[in-house]
């Protein structure tokens, strides 16, 4: 759903969108809209590669090659959503505050950024290890698992306190300008024109209809991201087939 929200001064804010799971969406004059894309994507697949490697059996070398594949987009998308908070999103709000509490939520971010990095390097490695047939594979899936489902655990808490406070921050120090701007300069660039079909699929895959809608780009992209996901959701069923229904809706 969306949700129209007001300003602490009483003013109205942009209508702000509410996606499954996510835990808030601070009023305020900026549309956060694709940020909270993101998040849904992230929290998606945490439950998917959370099912699929308690699930697979550890010796269907090709289902893991494709899981590795799979990964590896997420992980990607992963690594440059929080490259670009780290660069620019984050330095922009520490010198808009007063620092304090304000300044300590921020930290707080980076050095959470910090913790997955290396949960996201282990998961691959293990990815890798099944896709390639080593030794040990039954002990190498149980490691893996647990490395997944720390990871959803450790970046399911950073995605609730970012959309608590970090956005609060947002809505207070910045601008709609100041926001378009750090798109422009330090998330978009991160993505080539080869990559950009691949990630507007995943992006809109389990989306509900309305939020389709608030992918940045405009009824050209969103006609493009209803095609392409079509191709997508039939890999989908492929990649985890040993995954039941209700954890991959």
């Amino acid at each position: 759903m969306m949700t129209t929200t007001i300003r602490p001064d009483g003013a109205p804010g942009v209508e702000q969108l509410v996606l499954p799971g996510q835990t808030a969406a601070p009023a305020g004059p900026v549309d956060p809209a694709g940020m909270y894309l993101m998040h849904h994507a992230f929290r998606r697949d945490l439950a998917l590669f959370t099912a699929a490697t308690a699930a697979t059996p550890a010796g269907d070398r090709a289902c893991w090659k494709r899981l590795q594949r799979r990964w590896a987009l997420f992980s990607g998308v992963l690594h440059k959503h929080h490259h670009g908070e780290d660069t620019g999103l984050w330095p922009l709000l520490l010198a808009r505050t007063a620092g304090g509490e304000d300044a300590a939520v921020l930290h707080a971010m980076t050095a959470e950024h910090e913790h997955i990095d290396p949960l996201l390097q282990a998961c691959g490695d293990g990815f890798s290890a099944l896709a390639a047939g080593a030794a040990g594979a039954a002990d190498t899936r149980a490691a893996l698992a647990g490395h997944v489902t720390e990871l959803r655990d450790r970046l399911q808490a950073h995605l609730a306190h970012e959309e608590r406070d970090a956005m609060a921050l947002v809505q207070t120090y910045l601008t709609q300008h100041d926001w378009e701007r750090l798109d422009k300069e330090h998330f978009s660039p991160d993505y080539s024109p080869r990559e950009v079909p691949a990630v507007l699929a995943w992006v809109v895959y389990g989306l509900p209809p309305h939020a389709v809608r608030k992918i940045p780009g405009g009824p050209v992209l969103h006609a493009l991201g209803r095609l392409l996901v079509r191709r997508f959701a039939r890999a989908e069923r492929r990649t985890f087939r040993y995954v039941a229904p209700a954890a991959a809706a």
